[in-house]
C-alpha cells in the first residue's frame, strides 16, 4: 500500500490575495485510510490574513482521521454517475479508473463557491528529477495576441519556463512561454518556491503541453502542462509552512 500526500491552499481574497497552504491530507487508498492535519502555513494566514478554521476541522492542533475521504476534499470530485464523468477524466488526461485522490491531484480541487485549491506533494526520486503537472494560471489576464497562441497550442508542444521577480501579489512568480515567445500564463503559486530552485540548480528543465480543453470546459482547466526538472540539494515542499502542526 502506497500513501499518498496532497496539501490544502485558501487565499485571502478580501484584501491581499494571497495564498496560504494551510492542511495536509495523507491518503491511504487501498486500505482505506485518510488523515487530515493542520500545518504551520494555517497559523501563519490566521495571524496575517484572519484565515477562519473549516467547519469539520474546528481544531487547529488536532489529527483527524476516517475510513472515507473527508467531505472538504469529496466534494471536489465529480460523481462517476454523471453522463460527463468519462469527458471529465479526459480533461484531466486521467484514465477511467482513476481514484479520488488521482483526480484531486489534476483538478486542483477548484470550486467557484469557495476560496481552497488542492495540489499533490512534489516528489524528489533517488536520482533528484521530478516530474510534475498543473493546469495553465492566469492565461485570461495575457494579452489578445497572447491568447490567440494559447488557441494553437498542440499537444507536445514545447514550452518555455522562465522566473518573474516583479509579481505584483506573491512578488515572485514562474513565467509559461512558447518557443515563439508568447506568455501565455503562469505555474501555480504553490509550486513556484520549488520550481525557481530547480531552474537555479540545474538548467535540465523542461515543460510540455499535455492537453488543451476547448470551450465549454472550466477555464482553469484550459491548458495542462506536464514540467521535468531536478534538484541537487533541495528538498520540495520542506519548508516550515508545510509541516504539521501535530505529529
Amino acid at each position: 500500500m502506497s500513501e499518498r500526500t496532497l496539501f490544502l491552499a485558501w487565499q485571502d481574497k478580501a484584501q491581499s490575495r494571497r495564498w496560504f497552504p494551510i492542511g495536509r491530507l495523507d491518503a491511504t487508498v487501498e486500505r482505506p485510510q485518510y488523515r487530515f492535519r493542520y500545518i504551520r502555513g494555517a497559523k501563519q494566514a490566521r495571524e496575517e490574513a484572519g484565515f477562519p478554521l473549516l467547519i469539520e476541522f474546528p481544531e487547529l492542533e488536532e489529527d483527524y482521521r476516517s475510513p472515507e475521504l473527508f467531505p472538504v476534499f469529496r466534494n471536489r470530485v465529480m460523481n462517476r454517475n454523471r453522463p460527463d464523468f468519462t469527458d471529465y477524466l479526459s480533461s484531466l488526461d486521467l484514465p477511467l479508473e482513476a481514484d479520488p485522490v488521482e483526480i484531486l491531484s489534476a483538478n486542483g480541487g477548484r470550486r467557484m463557491t469557495d476560496t481552497y485549491e488542492v495540489f499533490p506533494k512534489l516528489v524528489k526520486r533517488a536520482d533528484g528529477s521530478f516530474t510534475c503537472r498543473f493546469f495553465l494560471h492566469g492565461w485570461r489576464h495575457v494579452n489578445a495576441s497572447a491568447q490567440a497562441r494559447i488557441d494553437r497550442l498542440a499537444k507536445g508542444e514545447e514550452l518555455y519556463v522562465t522566473s518573474e521577480l516583479t509579481s505584483p501579489v506573491s512578488r515572485m512568480a514562474v513565467q509559461i512561454q512558447t518557443t515563439d515567445y508568447h506568455m501565455v500564463g503562469w505555474a501555480p503559486h504553490y509550486l513556484v518556491a520549488d520550481l525557481v530552485k530547480a531552474m537555479a540548480e540545474s538548467p535540465k528543465y523542461s515543460a510540455q503541453v499535455v492537453r488543451v480543453n476547448p470551450q465549454p470546459a472550466p477555464s482553469k482547466q484550459r491548458v495542462l502542462i506536464r514540467m521535468r526538472g531536478s534538484w541537487d540539494e533541495h528538498e520540495p515542499m520542506s519548508g516550515p509552512e508545510f509541516r504539521p502542526l501535530v505529529n
